[in-house]
């Protein structure tokens, strides 16, 4: 394992890059190309444009926006006034958005005005109420500032993307360099958001210094390097999207592809125009590229590597995926936001390690599996996922209760998820001891569907449980009570959760009820209305 270069920073990182490799090409986007010095350049005047708006060292910047150039553009301008960034899912909603917002307390905001037909301004000040004086909306104070890289508004300290770039004269170069060159390996620069157990989002905070460490040895054991190019369809408002997708390839040299919207028809058609060197995605976006009936005809001799995710795989798919595709390493690995990267499957593992393990333990991290009693389990049983090491989070934003939570004795991060170990220190992902739903590779906590559904004012009260899909794994079913005097439908209860919360925390169906059922304590009685829910499948399928 090659050792991370004594960068400590993101912005130590990012000039030792460009100053020793300026013209290699960091960014792809359609007609647009940044080579490492661009992407300086550019990191450089958005940090002056944020000096000049007043974000200091520590603040929260938020960016809501799909995957484009401009978004890796501003994640390192971000770092280099020393400010924390705070991605924001594009599938977020008014609602969600505004809370996170609100939450972790950010003065700026870069966004986009509409995308995929949603209008962001529009449903934030839905949320968080209109412009008053100075600020663009109501109920964040905070919020002092709003750039939209696309589109114009007219709202108060809201600017277009040109206009702001612009500010950065105002603020001088070395003024700017002083500020990056304070930055500490153990600051905090992103906060990346989960789904809360409780209903509320939990704030994950990372220092940079642990994530350089962490996605150096990524792509180390991925194999990933100099000339490689990425298609990062995982949004960079994800832990994946933002640290390999953004972090690892400048690190390593390798070239970003953001892609706002991913269509997996075309899958093929992206290898061959843009000669990618990798993909990544879940087991049945390689099974779907398997069975184009154009694939025999498709060149896909650029492909290289990929990673198919903690999913178990069948082996053959593994062998497909290098006989057919041409992949010359696999990788499977285990990770989460508040752990970054755990295991991975390592270059020379047979099929049956990458199909049916997430790999061994990356260096520097340590696993146990423990029993309830968090009591350590011997070999081949399985057990509670525990970890810590240099990868794991500094705790939840402004959560001292839930981050003292969060940790056994010892500093193990409780991870909730249940795991097994082989004999060659191989593990194998079997399931879960969070109620936690995963809907299309998304992460999903009931209890926030829960809180978001009763934002709808016909509601008094909410239950929702998760239904097996064929296409999604989990989908999201809600068991409703009307308040008194109101007669919401099916129909109107989804649309309007489509309307203001993610596609994959908006119920697939919905059943209203004049009560739930509770247990002989008081509470909800889910095991009931998952009995129920399955009825309710097989009767309909």
């Amino acid at each position: 394992m090659n050792e991370i270069p004594e960068w400590g920073t993101i912005p130590q990182m990012l000039r030792q890059r460009a100053h020793h490799h300026p013209e290699s090409v960091a960014v792809i986007d359609g007609d647009q190309t940044l080579t490492l010095a661009d992407l300086r350049t550019h990191a450089s005047k958005i940090a002056r444009s944020l000096i000049a708006r007043g974000i200091g060292q520590g603040d929260r910047v938020g960016v809501w926006a799909p995957n484009c150039w401009q978004w890796v553009v501003t994640a390192f301008g971000i770092w280099d006034c020393g400010a924390v960034i705070v991605p924001l899912s594009t599938r977020g909603k008014g609602i969600e958005t505004a809370e996170v917002l609100h939450r972790t307390g950010c003065r700026a905001l870069i966004t986009v005005d509409t995308f995929l037909g949603t209008h962001y301004l529009e449903q934030l000040a839905s949320a968080a109420g209109a412009a008053r004086q100075d600020v663009p909306f109501g109920g964040l104070p905070d919020l002092g500032t709003v750039v939209v890289l696309q589109g114009d508004t007219t709202l108060p300290s809201t600017f277009t993307w040109d206009a702001f770039l612009d500010m950065h004269t105002s603020i001088d170069l070395e003024t700017a360099e002083i500020r990056a060159l304070e930055v500490k390996p153990e600051d905090v620069f992103e906060i990346l958001m989960t789904s809360g157990t409780t209903g509320q989002p939990k704030g994950v905070t990372l220092c940079g210094g642990q994530i350089l460490r962490a996605y150096w040895d990524w792509a180390e054991i991925c194999g990933l390097g100099a000339g490689d190019r990425l298609p990062v369809v995982s949004p960079f408002a994800h832990g994946f999207g933002i640290n390999a997708g953004i972090i690892a390839c400048v690190e390593r040299l390798a070239t970003i592809v953001p892609i706002a919207v991913f269509d997996p028809d075309r899958a093929l058609d992206m290898v061959e125009e843009l000669r990618l060197t990798t993909l990544a995605g879940p087991p049945n976006l390689f099974g779907r590229i398997l069975t184009d009936p154009t694939l025999d005809q498709r060149d896909t001799s650029s492909l290289r590597w990929a990673i198919v995710g903690a999913a178990s795989v069948p082996d053959e798919l593994v062998v497909a995926m290098q006989n057919r595709l041409g992949f010359e390493r696999v990788t499977n690995a285990y990770g989460l936001i508040e752990g970054s990267v755990v295991t991975m499957t390592r270059a020379g593992d047979p099929p049956a390690v990458v199909a049916g393990s997430a790999g061994r333990v990356v260096p520097g991290m340590e696993v146990r599996l423990v029993d309830s009693d968090e009591v350590p389990v011997p070999v081949g049983e399985r057990g509670e996922i525990q970890i810590r090491g240099y990868g794991v989070m500094t705790g939840y934003w402004e959560a001292p209760q839930l981050t003292e939570d969060a940790f056994a004795p010892g500093g193990w991060l409780r991870t909730g998820d249940v795991g097994a170990f082989d004999d060659r220190g191989n593990l194998r992902i079997v399931g879960r001891t969070k109620e936690m739903l995963i809907v299309g590779g998304f992460n999903a906590y009931p209890a926030e569907i829960e809180s978001l559904l009763l934002h709808n004012h016909s509601l008094s009260q909410v239950a929702v449980v998760g239904v097996h899909d064929e296409v999604l794994g989990e989908v999201v079913w809600a068991f409703v009570v009307p308040q008194t005097g109101e007669e919401p439908t099916e129909s109107e209860i989804i649309t309007w959760a489509r309307q203001n919360m993610s596609n994959y925390k908006a119920p697939r169906r919905v059943f209203i009820l004049d009560a739930l059922p509770v247990t002989a304590n008081g509470k909800v009685a889910k095991a009931l209305l998952r009995q129920r829910a399955d009825e309710l499948g097989a009767s309909v399928g």
